[in-house]
């Protein structure tokens, strides 16, 4: 808790910006992690295979957001690029498919039909806010790993990923940790050029099965 104490005495009061930042966060570990990890389970359970697909579409999607947590840990700049990224990408992974959207109508489990179909609402406006956020930071990707300390504005977007390393890795060194981040999103990139490249041109807007 003692960072916790320590966040809370660095970010200014007048910083109105700052218990946004921290409802961001907060919402994202709901929307974008809990409530989906839920709706996969269900759908695996009621064995709703287009929703299995689409979640797990998702979820690849979405492994940007961790990466970007274990970037901004290590104050890397890049990861307010990331940041950006997941905001677009995630709708567009829950929309882009026309058979799988096609399949979720007729979805015959109609009470998971309509909590997946309103989350996916929640969060697709969730990551429009959130997009003008992230593009209002984006400066932030152009500052030095030293100087984005310094900065109340971009410090204020890296302090919740600083308790949730306190939290769940202890004393771990934050660059170890950054490290993990840049492996990650290398090889995420690196996957999505290939998908773009060889499997959206070949499959289009038809899943990917």
């Amino acid at each position: 808790m003692g960072l916790q104490k320590e966040v809370k005495s660095l970010a200014p009061m007048d910083n109105w910006f700052v218990p946004l930042i921290w409802l961001d966060y907060r919402l994202a570990v709901l929307f974008t992690v809990l409530t989906p990890l839920v709706l996969l389970l269900w759908a695996f359970a009621a064995k709703a295979d287009a929703l299995k697909l689409l979640l797990g579409i998702y979820w690849k999607v979405a492994s940007l957001l961790a990466i970007t947590t274990y970037l901004m840990i290590a104050s890397i700049p890049v990861s307010f690029i990331a940041a950006l990224g997941a905001r677009i990408l995630i709708p567009i992974s829950l929309w882009y498919w026309i058979d799988l959207n096609e399949e979720i109508e007729e979805q015959p489990q109609r009470l998971l039909g309509f909590v997946f179909k309103t989350w996916r609402w929640i969060v697709t406006i969730y990551s429009g806010i959130g997009l003008v956020a992230q593009i209002i930071s984006l400066p932030c990707a152009f500052q030095s790993s030293e100087a984005l300390s310094g900065v109340a504005s971009c410090r204020a977007w890296l302090e919740p990923t600083w308790l949730y390393r306190e939290y769940f890795h202890g004393n771990t060194n934050p660059s170890f940790l950054g490290f993990f981040g840049i492996l990650g999103l290398a090889l995420y990139v690196i996957y999505f050029i290939y998908f773009a490249i060889t499997k959206l041109p070949r499959n289009g807007r038809l899943a990917l099965r």
